[in-house]
């Protein structure tokens, strides 16, 4: 294993999205994840399609470079075959509803008994406390409830709009990896565990930064405004003769840079839009004068221009656009790896470099129970023992049994 927690073992209990995250970020840092699942897998298994060969892509998305075992956490043999994986482990990660972790037994009081340097990391809909800590959680729900659905949209009004990527799922998963990473720190400085406790709601509640800092400061809230930026203009997306483009003119000396390279120099002395302010508060005027200029040329010139004159901008790309885009592939954002059953699958790079201890994409996710074995026996069951194990059904894996009878 190499990355910066290379030695760190996470014990994954999540499932869908948050936790996986959570684990991805770990496991591509150099952790061991070991990620286990029910009898039936994580719920992505059977987000179909699309599939690869019948293998989820959803799933392998989210589960590679990590370890992959199947117990059955209602047994006493599945619970005991955790709590040896436990005894030795860094981190313990779940996102399970409040209360189910502690029904089966499983809870941070009762494993920190066993391991006193435990990181316990929860991620719920809501945390677990509050009004609302009993309530399951959903992308969609944090999104509404956290304000960001009445600021994304074209414009005050309109149908509520999400993120259109599920964006409390994968901050929440993120915020919790920044969680754990920093109470690794604090227990190799101290021997102690603790537990880390994030939630998508509040996932989400960060990225109104910028909105809330109006709020608190006007007493009104923003709505929708499309591309456009609250506290810059202009600083959004413009038509083009054959598409769109973003322009990143957010500052005074950007905006006289702007209005030069579009040939219209006049714009610089209108006292319309004189400063930061002024064009903020004549928005809609502003994109009317640069609307008529910017539908004139199509998008590659607009851009070659902007790129000559050092002006913030870009296209909008699609996904498999972006894919393509030769600064993703210069980042290697867009590794690929071999499955043994989808074949060479393509999967999303980690987006943190390290100089020294350089982490990366290493191993597909795993087939249902793949490693149960090999990890049955690095925590000492013997051959025997797991093979009982296995035929009680109190762990399972189809191909795992293959190996024990062999």
């Amino acid at each position: 294993m190499r990355g910066p927690l290379a030695g760190c073992r996470v014990i994954e209990l999540s499932h869908i999205m948050a936790g996986p995250v959570c684990g991805l970020m770990l496991a591509d840092m150099g952790a061991d994840v070991v990620k286990v699942e029910k009898a039936n897998g994580d719920d992505s298994r059977r987000f179909v399609p699309p599939d690869i060969n019948g293998e989820s892509a959803a799933y392998m998305m989210m589960n590679r470079n990590k370890r992959g075992v199947v117990l059955d956490l209602k047994s006493e043999g599945g619970k005991e075959a955790l709590r040896r994986l436990i005894k030795d482990a860094d981190v313990l990660l779940e996102n399970y509803r409040m209360g189910t972790m502690e029904k089966l037994g499983l809870g941070y009081e009762e494993l920190k008994k066993i391991n006193p340097g435990l990181i316990y990391a929860e991620i719920s809909g809501f945390g677990r406390t509050g009004p609302y800590a009993e309530r399951g959680g959903f992308d969609l729900i944090a999104q509404g409830m956290s304000g960001l659905m009445s600021i994304t949209g074209e414009a005050p009004g309109r149908q509520p709009v999400k993120v259109g990527a599920p964006i409390s799922d994968i901050t929440a998963g993120i915020l919790s990896a920044m969680g754990v990473v920093a109470a690794y720190v604090h227990k190799l400085k101290t021997g102690e565990g603790q537990k880390v406790d994030t939630s998508l709601f509040e996932a989400a509640i960060v990225h109104t930064y910028w909105q809330s800092a109006i709020a608190f400061a006007t007493g009104v809230s923003p709505e929708a405004m499309g591309s456009a930026h609250p506290l810059n203009a202009p600083y959004q997306a413009f038509q083009t003769l054959d598409g769109w483009i973003n322009i990143g003119a957010a500052n005074q000396k950007n905006w006289e840079k702007f209005v030069d390279l579009i040939g219209a120099p006049e714009l610089r002395y209108d006292t319309r839009f004189a400063a930061n302010s002024d064009r903020i508060m004549r928005r809609h005027e502003l994109e009317t004068e640069l609307n008529a200029i910017m539908c004139k040329r199509p998008s590659h010139e607009w851009l070659a221009i902007f790129d000559e004159g050092g002006l913030p901008s870009g296209p909008v790309l699609s996904i498999t656009d972006m894919h393509n885009d030769p600064q993703t592939i210069a980042r290697e954002m867009v590794p690929e790896i071999e499955h043994p059953i989808a074949g060479k699958v393509q999967t999303i790079g980690l987006p943190v470099k390290f100089s020294e201890t350089p982490g990366g994409i290493h191993s597909p996710a795993p087939l249902l129970g793949q490693h149960t074995l090999d990890v049955l026996l690095e925590i000492g069951y013997s051959k025997e023992e797991a093979e009982a194990l296995i035929s009680e059904g109190d762990i399972v894996g189809e191909n795992q049994l293959k190996r024990v009878d062999q």
